[in-house]
């Protein structure tokens, strides 16, 4: 017998986590083996173990002393770069068709809706079908992911990145974002300024409050509103 698929989950609810638990602990073919509450605990979580599949929500917080949401447009190619025999599989109850794709975009081989419970039921035969190579996507964020979207969605995927990191740390300057980016502070200056334009908005803070209410990064947590 072949060993099994070994899952790590990311999830701010640990009822959730023990849902997705009994789920896959029906199935032989996957193992838990590490699971995680604050997005600044993930890195060390795949550092210390051998993850193949990694259940990624797309509203966490970052840690208990900062609710703003994980950026995970920002962390997905990093972890994907960093392990690349690594497959990410998102499960949300956020359906907005622009931020599914921003996700798939940025490199996910699946997004589940909470409410779909038919796949949830099924989420050990989901999590082997990815970990072969696959996609997989809720019957609703697949017709959300091929709607017509506004001008305004279509900000490319770096934009949204330094968005989702603007989001995640409001008080960072624009040098933060970009050493976070790994990349030169104009560089950042010109994706912010060209998604001002694409947003016409004048500010930084307008941009990622307009990028939430269209959809395209994390809605903000119940704490910020």
């Amino acid at each position: 017998m072949s060993s099994p698929i070994r899952v790590a989950i990311l999830d701010d609810h640990q009822s959730i986590i023990d849902g997705y638990m009994f789920r896959l602990g029906q199935n032989q073919k996957t193992q838990v083996v590490a699971t995680a509450t604050f997005g600044q605990e993930l890195d060390a979580l795949l550092a210390a173990n051998e993850i193949d599949v990694l259940i990624l929500d797309v509203h966490v917080p970052i840690s208990p002393d900062n609710p703003s949401p994980y950026p995970i447009l920002h962390v997905i190619p990093k972890l994907l770069e960093t392990y690349p025999r690594l497959t990410i599989l998102v499960i949300s109850m956020h359906n907005q068709p622009s931020l599914i794709k921003a996700v798939m975009d940025a490199g996910a081989s699946g997004y589940i809706l909470k409410d779909d419970q038919s796949t949830i039921q099924e989420l050990g035969n989901v999590i082997s079908a990815v970990a072969e190579g696959g996609i997989h996507l809720s019957q609703q964020a697949y017709q959300q992911l091929f709607k017509k979207m506004p001008k305004e969605a279509m900000l490319s995927g770096r934009q949204l990145e330094v968005l989702s990191l603007c989001a995640a740390y409001p008080d960072a300057t624009t040098g933060e974002i970009a050493d976070k980016l790994g990349v030169a502070h104009s560089t950042v200056r010109n994706f912010l300024s060209a998604a001002y334009l694409q947003l016409n908005v004048r500010s930084r803070a307008s941009a990622v409050d307009k990028a939430r209410h269209l959809g395209l990064i994390t809605p903000p947590s119940v704490s910020e509103l």
